[in-house]
């Protein structure tokens, strides 16, 4: 093995690793925020995970999140056996694409629903945070339609070539 190919397999190793790790630290996240919250100082388990309908919704609404990872990882797994070109990861990107867009509509609504059902409430916060959220979300999914043309129009280009050459 030369060093390029090992660079490149611990550049994949470190690269999955870190998606591991988000994944991890947003999953702690997500269970452990709901108990620091002032309104849940003396709520039991049960109230603090099942009659609030907001948190119910962000867990529900983190499924295209988590899609997104396991997605990233398999395009991983791909570079790793050098199968990046091909249809998988072209698969790969427009899901990675699409469940980009449905998180900008799942992180939109809750904050429209603020705005019309109760304007008096102070948002600054939630809002800050959902329109980064937004922002990074629209880069990945435009990020992902740019990989998946450039990957397709290289797999087209390709195939062309290997039709001419026989």
């Amino acid at each position: 093995m030369d060093h390029r190919s090992i660079f490149k397999r611990s550049s994949t190793i470190f690269l999955q690793r870190s998606v591991v790790l988000i994944g991890i630290i947003t999953i702690v996240l997500m269970l452990w925020e709901p108990h620091i919250e002032s309104r849940n100082a003396h709520a039991t388990l049960f109230e603090i995970y099942f009659k609030d309908p907001f948190l119910a919704y962000a867990y529900i609404a983190s499924i295209p999140f988590f899609v997104v990872l396991y997605q990233a990882l398999k395009i991983l797994r791909y570079a790793r056996q050098n199968k990046l070109f091909s249809q998988a990861t072209i698969k790969a990107l427009r899901t990675i694409k699409f469940c980009a867009i449905v998180l900008v509509a799942l992180i939109a609504v809750p904050l429209v629903y603020l705005f019309i059902v109760r304007p008096e409430d102070d948002i600054a916060g939630g809002v800050a945070v959902s329109l980064f959220l937004i922002f990074v979300s629209t880069i990945i999914a435009a990020s992902a339609a740019v990989f998946e043309r450039n990957l397709q129009s290289a797999m087209d280009i390709k195939s062309e070539t290997d039709l001419t050459a026989q």
